[in-house]
């Protein structure tokens, strides 16, 4: 054969039917997966812990902390994807500091800047100042320096400054959730505007984005609080644990509703894109949605914790329970990303044909690259928690809101 045909052959066997010569390779891989995914987790981490400031659920107060540092460490990695994604990306930074209020993905850049710089940084900075004045006089080393930086050359620690921390960290909080809707939200509005697309053409697209995302963000704080007591052999307070799995359970409740409400209507409505949808669900997306999805991330955890809701076996048997059941949401969560993206890639614009992707294991968005996109916000957290560690703060009641 003659070798300026075999990429054309081998892209052609990856079709079904009938589709346009653009439609052959995928142009969003698993990097822009990642995105969303990543951005969910710091929305749902935030909005578990603004459950305890704002709304002053006091069996969470074990995990406010926790919330908040795997939101900053998440938030600090949510752009990578993108930017690895771009290939030559030494001109990211501009939709960062570009006006460009017609443009979804320059608003975003704003939404980023304000949810990183005013809501995270300013709230984790006014809970640990205090104590960052306090530990800089016993700590060596870089802790010492650190915390000396970080507190700015404000050194009062007094009950005074303290109380002027929480009001002001609770007006951020407060300031946070709204901003939290609106980081996450706008990816749901980016896929829901693509009219061409009707696998993603829905307004029902950033409803959905933001719900899943309080999903992902409420279970990976649940599995981090449990990974942390079990590496410092702390026993888990299961008031706490308890409390996070019954607003989990509550909010993928209304998750799985939004979703089937989405499908029923499409269902309802029956377009001309209606065939080409149901043949991608029930072949190219069979495993990934129908297993992978909806029985393994939504059906199984609604049953466990549902009944856990009515029946309270012994404490091992539930935290072994509600272990499986984080990691079962999170990759949940990840496979409806992934069906959204990936999915709405895989047939044709003329509704006749599907391509296919296979996710190659090395290469700028592989396998491996993507892993490592992952773990890096776990270094990270796990540095926080060394530098910022939960468990020394001076425990204090946070003001209720006036």
């Amino acid at each position: 054969m003659n070798p300026q045909f075999e990429h054309l052959y081998e892209a052609l066997s990856k079709v079904d039917g009938y589709i346009y010569p653009n439609e052959i390779e995928l142009s969003w891989s698993i990097l822009i997966v990642l995105y969303p995914f990543i951005t969910g987790l710091v929305a749902g981490a935030f909005i578990l812990a603004s459950l305890e400031r704002v709304f002053n659920v006091k069996a969470l107060r074990p995990t406010y902390v926790i919330a908040l540092l795997t939101a900053f460490a998440f938030m600090l990695v949510a752009t990578m994807p993108l930017i690895f994604h771009l290939g030559q990306p030494l001109r990211a930074w501009e939709i960062m500091i570009t006006p460009h209020l017609t443009s979804a993905m320059a608003i975003f850049g704003f939404v980023y800047l304000w949810y990183l710089m005013v809501v995270l940084l300013l709230e984790i900075w006014f809970d640990y100042r205090a104590d960052m004045v306090v530990w800089s006089k016993d700590a060596k080393g870089l802790k010492k320096w650190l915390y000396k930086a970080f507190s700015l050359g404000i050194n009062d620690a007094s009950p005074e400054s303290r109380k002027w921390d929480d009001k002001l960290g609770y007006i951020v909080t407060v300031i946070g959730i709204p901003s939290a809707f609106l980081l996450h939200g706008y990816v749901g509005f980016i896929f829901g505007s693509i009219k061409a697309n009707p696998w993603w053409s829905t307004v029902m697209m950033p409803v959905i984005f933001l719900f899943s995302a309080m999903v992902s963000g409420i279970a990976l704080v649940m599995l981090v609080f449990m990974v942390l007591n079990y590496v410092r052999r702390q026993k888990i307070d299961m008031l706490c644990l308890d409390t996070i799995a019954k607003y989990l359970f509550y909010i993928i409740i209304i998750d799985f509703t939004l979703e089937s409400l989405d499908q029923i209507h499409r269902f309802y409505e029956a377009e001309e894109s209606f065939e080409i949808i149901s043949l991608l669900m029930s072949g190219k997306l069979f495993v990934t949605l129908l297993i992978f999805q909806i029985l393994l991330g939504m059906i199984i955890p609604l049953i466990t914790l549902g009944t856990l809701q009515f029946f309270k076996p012994k404490e091992k048997i539930r935290q072994a329970i509600y272990f499986v059941t984080g990691l079962l949401v999170l990759f949940g969560i990840f496979f409806m990303r992934w069906n959204v993206v990936i999915g709405g890639q895989l047939f044709s614009k003329s509704f006749y044909g599907f391509t296919s992707f296979k996710l190659s294991l090395i290469g700028p968005e592989g396998f491996l690259m993507a892993s490592i996109w992952l773990v890096i916000p776990f270094l990270i957290l796990a540095f926080l928690l060394w530098l910022f560690p939960p468990w020394k703060k001076t425990q204090h009641e946070h003001l209720p809101a006036e």
